[in-house]
C-alpha cells in the first residue's frame, strides 16, 4: 500500500512538473521598464499598455505563446535577458554595435533620436546653453551614453534617474534644468501629462527593437514576425494609433530589415 501510494505520489510530481514545463514554454516572459510612455505604461485601471506591449502580445499570438510582462528597471533588463531571468526586453531599447556584443535584436521597428526637455516655464533653449546647469538621465540609456559624451562641450552636471516619472517630477519642481532621453516618449509626455516642453533635437539616429540573450533562436522568430507586421500594415496601423500618423515611408517602422549582426 505504501509503495502504491508512493508510486502515485511520484507519477502526481511528475504531470504537475510537465504541466508547469508546458505552460512555461507557452508564455513568454518580456521584461519592460513600465512608465516609458508611449511604449509600456499602465492605465487607470492598472493594465499594461503602449505601442511596443501590443506589439510583443501580438507576435506572441502569432507564435501560439503568451506574454507575461515583468517589470524590470531599464539598466536592469540587459543583465536579465543574459541570465535568462526573461525571455525578451522592449523599453525603446536602441540597438547599437557594442550591445550586439552580448546581446542579440530582431529588425528595428522605429526610428529615433534624443531630446532636450525643460519645465513649460523655462528659458532655457538649446543644449549650448547648458553650460553650468544640471541635466538628468535616465541609467544605462543612450540618453545617458549622448550626455556623457557632451558633457566637456557643454558643461553641464549629470544627474542620474531609474525611470521618468521620477526625473519629470524634479525638472518640473526645479531640481534639475534639464532632461535627455528620447524624442518619442518626451513628446508624448509633454503632450498628455504636460508642465514640460521638448526644446531641441538631439541628432543620433537611433533605432528600437526587442532584446534577446545572445543568438537565442526566439529573436529569429520575432523577426519572421516583424517581416509578416510590416507588411501587412500591422506596424503602420499601429503607430499611427499612438503617434496619431502614418510612419514616414523608408523609416524602420514600413520597411523590412534584416536582423541586426
Amino acid at each position: 500500500m505504501k509503495r502504491t501510494k508512493t508510486a502515485r505520489g511520484g507519477l502526481l510530481l511528475i504531470s504537475l512538473l510537465l504541466a508547469a514545463s508546458a505552460q512555461a514554454q507557452d508564455t513568454i516572459n518580456v521584461g519592460a521598464n513600465i512608465g516609458n510612455v508611449p511604449w509600456e505604461f499602465q492605465d487607470a485601471s492598472g493594465a499594461n499598455i503602449g505601442f511596443e506591449i501590443e506589439l510583443v502580445s501580438e507576435i506572441a499570438k502569432n507564435l501560439g505563446k503568451k506574454v507575461n510582462v515583468v517589470n524590470t528597471p531599464f539598466n536592469g533588463l540587459f543583465a536579465a535577458v543574459q541570465s535568462g531571468r526573461i525571455d525578451a526586453a522592449i523599453s525603446s531599447i536602441t540597438i547599437t554595435k557594442k550591445r550586439l556584443e552580448t546581446v542579440s535584436f530582431a529588425q528595428p521597428y522605429y526610428d529615433s533620436d534624443q531630446s532636450l526637455t525643460v519645465a513649460s516655464g523655462s528659458t532655457l533653449g538649446k543644449i549650448n546653453t547648458f553650460k553650468g546647469k544640471t541635466v538628468g538621465v535616465d541609467t544605462g540609456s543612450t540618453g545617458a551614453v549622448w550626455a556623457a559624451a557632451h558633457q566637456a562641450q557643454y558643461g553641464y552636471t549629470i544627474r542620474e534617474y531609474t525611470g521618468l516619472n521620477p526625473a519629470m517630477l524634479d525638472l518640473k519642481a526645479g531640481r534639475i534644468d534639464g532632461y535627455i532621453s528620447d524624442i518619442p516618449a518626451l513628446l508624448y509626455y509633454a503632450k498628455i501629462t504636460g508642465g514640460v516642453k521638448v526644446v531641441e533635437r538631439l541628432k543620433t539616429g537611433e533605432q528600437y527593437s526587442v532584446m534577446f540573450a545572445k543568438d537565442n533562436p526566439l529573436a529569429a522568430q520575432f523577426n519572421t514576425q516583424l517581416d509578416a507586421m510590416k507588411k501587412s500594415g500591422y506596424l503602420a496601423k499601429l503607430h499611427q494609433k499612438w503617434f496619431g500618423v502614418l510612419p514616414e515611408k523608408g523609416t524602420s517602422t514600413a520597411t523590412i530589415l534584416p536582423m541586426p549582426k
